[in-house]
């Protein structure tokens, strides 16, 4: 960490002796910070600013202004508190995983990192609930849970890095969330700071809470209704049996239709991934975890439950992956082969920096039965862009998430890359898709909102969000857009001197 800040303190500093002296805007700010939460708690230098000036999106870092590490709530209610008081926003943030430019701060608000709070606060067997802070990661809640013999079921590629109050935001999914579903089905309450300082509780622990789920409108608001302090979350018990199957396909199209085969049939898997050619020869250069390099399409699918149900389920697979054209069914052996499957399919993006430095990680959702039209429209459109595209995906529920790899030291390279993936979005939405499945609106998708939905709809989503946050205090600029926001996001642009999108 040092090394980072002393980097990005030379970038940012570089010739910084040499100029004169200038008023530093946000000196009193962090001063009632520092005041309020501890000295140590508080970042106001370039080099912290910096590193959290973006998201793991390939959208142009923001301007930050003081980072604020807050380790409880009642810090966290500080910090909201004397950013209004300086008329400034506030932007929450996790890991910084996001792809959608969601944690990026717009306009030079305070920044809340969340990442000191990782606890884990109670574990209640009786309800199958447990307490944990925002900050925790999402793999490391499982690992805790796993002496009770239960782990939390959401399972995003980034689990190793994710935090749990960043899925929250998201309304994060994974490979598993077909058959268990998404954050929102996981979240029974939330602890959340609202932009008035104010310190509520969202939903409940019985089965039937009263009044309006406002937890469940909460879920996936991207952190412009409130900060979330901490989350009770259901446990799900380790299954007694699981399944894991490899197929392999001689072409895209069989191994698509084969996916709609096993939902038709009546089965649904706890996952169904679909990888294409390209994306099986980057993972064995990365990760050698077994998958076929001459496929031209391969299916991850996996069953668990009962030992004798998950037997049937597998057989049915392996039967319904043969008729539609399957040229090799392999079901891993034991545990550890297993684990080199699913260590495969997450190490999908990093492995793509064998390929090239840079890439694109693209979120739609299609109808399954469109899946190889879209899949076809993406590989055109990559190649007309000049762009190398990887496909890997959730096929059970049409979450596509295409892959456009690029060099971004060669000059006009990102202008084709977001024009490429506007057109994705567009192939996306014409077959009556959605725009994210799972990453979030953010900034990446903010300006395609008036394709999806009605000016009626987004005026009612605005103002959903005004009943959390009135004073358009968190997170500003995000998600709606300009028309349909509380923000104006000319200003914002304005005082970031970037241009969004």
């Amino acid at each position: 960490m040092a090394t980072l800040l002393g980097a990005a303190a030379r970038r940012l500093g570089r010739g910084a002796d040499r100029a004169a002296p200038t008023a530093d805007p946000d000196a009193a700010l962090a001063a009632d910070l520092r005041a309020a939460i501890g000295s140590e708690r508080v970042r106001a230098d370039a080099a912290a600013r910096y590193l959290v000036s973006r998201d793991a999106s390939i959208y142009s870092e923001g301007t930050a202004g003081p980072l604020c590490l807050p380790t409880s709530t009642e810090q966290v209610a500080a910090c909201v508190r004397i950013a209004a008081d300086h008329g400034r926003a506030v932007v929450p943030r996790g890991a910084g995983t996001g792809l959608a430019g969601g944690a990026a701060p717009l306009g030079r608000p305070v920044v809340l990192s969340l990442t000191r709070m990782n606890e884990l606060l109670s574990v209640d067997l009786d309800n199958g609930v447990a307490w944990v802070q925002p900050g925790m990661v999402n793999l490391e809640l499982s690992r805790r849970l796993a002496p009770y013999g239960m782990h939390y079921a959401p399972d995003p590629s980034s689990q190793q890095a994710c935090t749990i109050g960043g899925n929250v935001a998201t309304n994060s999914g994974g490979p598993h969330c077909l058959a268990y579903g998404v954050t929102s089905a996981h979240v029974v309450s939330l602890e959340v700071v609202l932009s008035d300082a104010s310190v509520v509780t969202l939903g409940d622990l019985t089965a039937e809470p009263a009044g309006y789920d406002l937890r469940g409108a909460f879920v996936g608001s991207e952190g412009m209704c409130g900060i979330t302090t901490a989350a009770a979350v259901r446990l799900t018990p380790d299954p007694a049996a699981v399944r894991t199957l490899l197929i392999a396909y001689d072409d895209v199209s069989s191994c698509a239709a084969t996916v709609g085969a096993i939902i038709a049939d009546g089965i649904v898997p706890a996952a169904i991934e679909m990888l294409d050619q390209r994306c099986v020869g980057a993972i064995e250069d990365f990760a050698r975890a077994g998958y076929p390099r001459d496929a031209a399409a391969v299916l991850l699918v996996e069953v668990d439950g009962p030992p004798g149900g998950v037997a049937v389920a597998a057989d049915r697979v392996a039967e319904i992956a043969a008729a539609n054209g399957a040229v090799s069914v392999r079901a891993a052996a034991d545990d550890d082969e297993r684990a080199r499957l699913w260590k495969g399919r997450k190490s999908a993006f990093g492995a793509v920096a064998n390929i090239l430095p840079d890439y694109y990680l693209h979120d739609t959702v299609v109808p399954r039965s469109r899946l190889v039209e879209v899949l076809e429209q993406v590989y055109e459109i990559a190649d007309r862009y000049d762009l190398t595209a990887l496909n890997v995906f959730h096929a059970g529920d049409g979450n596509l998430h295409p892959i456009l790899a690029f060099d971004a030291r060669v000059p006009g390279t990102m202008e084709r890359v977001h024009a490429a993936g506007r057109e994705i979005i567009e192939a996306s939405l014409a077959v009556g898709g959605a725009l994210s499945g799972e990453h979030g609106i953010g900034v990446e998708k903010r300006d395609y909102m008036e394709r999806m939905f009605s000016d009626a709809d987004l005026d009612q989503q605005s103002r959903l969000r005004a009943a959390f946050d009135p004073h358009c205090r968190l997170n500003p600029g995000k998600v709606l857009p300009s028309a349909h926001s509380c923000a104006d996001i000319g200003s914002l642009r304005a005082a970031d001197g970037k241009i969004w999108g």
